[in-house]
């Protein structure tokens, strides 16, 4: 996600306190949210496909995925 699309996102959510939006920026702004969760999603899949968990012996173990996770990881 570009620093670009992050000011726009801000610039829609500012102008739709202030005056509303039309249908246009509406759809823009759904739009851009959209890849903002899909980029934030995939940020946090690949910090968690680097975790280990470390047991007492100090044995490293890869974080395993979840049974039944909803993610799409």
């Amino acid at each position: 996600m570009t620093e670009e699309l992050i000011k726009r996102i801000n610039e829609l959510a500012k102008k739709s306190k202030a005056e509303g939006l039309t249908d246009t920026e509406k759809a823009e702004q759904a739009e851009l949210r959209a890849q903002y969760i899909a980029a934030f999603r995939q940020g946090v899949k690949n910090t968690l496909n680097n975790v280990y968990i470390v047991d007492e012996q100090g044995n490293e173990k890869k974080l395993e995925k979840k049974s039944g996770d909803k993610c799409g990881a």
